[in-house]
């Protein structure tokens, strides 16, 4: 059976989620942040030496890095679901914003996120920050105009893989900055295998 290695309050939840769109089996080992340092546990490193969340294990392998796993999940058990076909002209668009999320969309919301807890001596770095987020989010809301989704008319890995960045935009800027954000964050959250995901196993 698979097994998943999920932290509380990460990005793990995206891969709770896409096993219940899946309608997987699986089962969930479940960790918390130290309250202090908001780290994970000590624990984790026995699973992975990185010591980090979501770690899947199924047949045998031990996958690390939400992207991965997502891509794992979706070839192994999707059944021509969640992804376009290789073959597709959406194909290419799915593989960049799969990788996009965290090569690249992540990086000025961690940022903010920390240096925020550095408070005055975080401040000459803000206006960068600020910058680069206007810039990746302005991009993100301007790829949803006109659509539900990123790549095709339904839910795919990346969407799934996005859903982070859109939800961590929300909480940074509010829901009237980025108007299509804000719906893809109500659309994926009101789907039914969110709320599973969420009821069971929390954010």
């Amino acid at each position: 059976m698979i097994e998943l290695h999920h932290l509380n309050a990460s990005r793990s939840r995206r891969i709770t989620w896409l096993l219940e769109e899946l309608g997987l089996e699986y089962k969930l080992v479940q960790y918390v942040r130290d309250p202090k340092t908001h780290l994970a546990p000590p624990e984790l490193a026995r699973i992975h030496p990185l010591g980090k969340a979501p770690v899947l294990c199924d047949d045998g392998q031990v996958l690390i890095e939400s992207g991965a796993i997502i891509d794992y999940l979706v070839r192994k058990y999707g059944q021509g679901r969640y992804a376009p076909a290789p073959e597709s002209a959406d194909y290419n668009r799915y593989v960049q914003f799969l990788h996009y999320a965290e090569g690249s969309a992540m990086l000025p919301l961690m940022l903010k996120l920390y240096t925020g807890r550095l408070g005055e001596g975080g401040a000459p770095l803000q206006p960068r920050i600020e910058s680069e987020l206007k810039n990746h989010l302005g991009y993100l809301d301007r790829e949803l105009a006109g659509r539900e989704y990123f790549v095709g008319g339904a839910l795919t890995g990346a969407d799934v893989q996005l859903s982070f960045v859109a939800q961590t935009a929300l909480r940074f800027s509010g829901r009237d900055a980025y108007p299509n954000l804000t719906a893809f964050v109500d659309r994926i959250e009101a789907r039914p295998a969110y709320k599973k995901a969420i009821e069971a196993h929390g954010a």
